[in-house]
């Protein structure tokens, strides 16, 4: 397994943040997701340092659906960022930390009408528009709290990106989005800027997620630089913004390939300047959003095994006591990670295992047919890169407790979500008060 950020070996046994993965274990139980605070900042740092331009202002959005929690917000205003939410959780949990309203930004397709109105009524940044139909929607929350909202139109821009199915958004089929190559374009787009209520900022676009060609996003960029030149000369206005998006990709294995922030960052400036000039348009911010390549190599998931089993058929398993509800990415769509058996790594021999969960579902797997030191029960097991929509898209499934959440650096650790109780886990469900037949 590749050591990211922080982690070290000292005498066999791994450290993040200068901690000890059995030092957390007995603090704070397992499953537990760690998060290495220093490499988060530090690819903050390198996305802020390198996206930037002297023909146009950049704003860095942090797409919050990879970890979100009130810990989590107060790293990204500390850096600077600004940050977006597609659901009214995500938007509570933004507001409820005091994060700046005007730096946040409300994503989804089918914002519900108390959605819009937490928006307006909060005066946040900008809402990205799907559709016309909430474009109507919006001026009406406008109305009623007599407020004007910035928003932007999200584009299908068309661009089929190399990545998995079920995370590509800009295909014709997607369900995101007003498509470029629609015949009633520019009346969207006609219908929108005369609202009064709304400010008409630009466009958006996200061509998918874990994206490794570089000319993806190029080809996204000319396009999105193209359609808003035809917009601006067909009804004669000024678009001020356009943002391009995120889904930059991440080293998970060995089969993924490194991925250097800065040089990504720098190549999209160079697309949008060139395609820019080229266009003979001026454009005064340029927004992106990064999400799980801020957030994925930092966090790690540690379990504690509970034995292991050899099948009649041959498969060796080796069970830990968490799973498909703290990580349903191999289940969802087949994600791959790499895994070290944590409190032994001076332990030479390796054995071929596949790594299952508890859950009450042959699916449940971490990881199959890996390379593992040997491990026996009460050992601990790291799985590295669980740090993008691990802990977002867990789940009480089984009626399982999810885990806690810890931040690490420089020898502390910091408990940003405690684990989960049996007494929380009914605390919204209701016996019949009166007797039934």
């Amino acid at each position: 397994m590749k050591y990211l950020g922080t982690m070290k070996d000292i005498d066999g046994v791994l450290e993040i943040g200068g901690i000890s993965v059995k030092k957390l274990q007995k603090e704070y139980g397992t499953p537990l997701y760690v998060y290495d605070l220093e490499l988060m900042e530090n690819k903050m740092k390198n996305i802020k340092s390198s996206f930037k331009s002297d023909r146009f202002k950049t704003t860095i959005v942090y797409a919050s659906k990879a970890y979100l929690s009130k810990g989590m917000t107060q790293v990204v205003d500390r850096m600077g960022f600004h940050i977006d939410a597609v659901s009214s959780g995500e938007l509570y949990t933004i507001l409820s930390s005091n994060f700046p309203a005007k730096k946040i930004h409300m994503h989804g397709n089918n914002k519900s009408l108390e959605e819009i109105d937490m928006c307006v009524e909060n005066e946040i940044g900008s809402i990205i528009l799907d559709n016309r139909f909430e474009a109507d929607r919006v001026a009406e929350a406008c109305k009623k709290f007599n407020k004007k909202m910035n928003v932007m139109l999200r584009l299908n821009i068309g661009i089929d990106a190399h990545t998995h199915e079920y995370i590509k958004t800009s295909k014709h089929s997607s369900k995101f989005g007003e498509s470029i190559f629609d015949r009633d374009i520019v009346s969207i787009v006609s219908e929108i800027i005369q609202k009064k209520e709304l400010n008409f900022l630009g466009f958006h676009c996200h061509i998918g997620s874990q994206i490794f060609d570089e000319m993806a996003f190029c080809e996204g960029i000319k396009t999105m630089v193209e359609f808003t030149k035809k917009i601006s000369q067909e009804l004669d206005i000024v678009i001020p913004e356009i943002n391009i998006g995120g889904g930059f990709g991440v080293r998970y294995t060995e089969e993924d390939t490194d991925v250097d922030l800065k040089k990504i960052m720098k190549k999209i400036i160079g697309c949008l300047e060139e395609s820019l000039e080229s266009a003979e348009l001026t454009i005064e911010n340029v927004s992106i959003e990064p999400g799980r390549s801020i957030v994925a190599q930092a966090g790690s998931t540690l379990y504690t095994v509970g034995g292991e089993k050899k099948t009649f058929g041959g498969e060796k398993y080796i069970f830990i006591d968490g799973g498909m509800t703290d990580n349903i990415r191999p289940a969802l769509y087949q994600a791959k990670y790499e895994c070290i058996v944590a409190n032994r790594l001076d332990e030479n021999k390796k054995e071929i295992v596949t790594l299952a969960g508890k859950c009450c579902e042959s699916g449940d797997i971490i990881a199959k047919n890996i390379k593992l030191n040997r491990c026996v029960a009460g050992d601990i097991v790291l799985v590295s890169c669980t740090g993008a929509y691990g802990h977002s898209m867990s789940s009480n499934y089984n009626k399982a407790l999810r885990p806690a959440v810890v931040f690490v650096k420089n020898g502390k650790s910091y408990l940003i979500s405690k684990r989960e109780t049996y007494e929380e886990l009914v605390q919204n469900d209701f016996m019949f008060n009166e007797n039934i037949d």
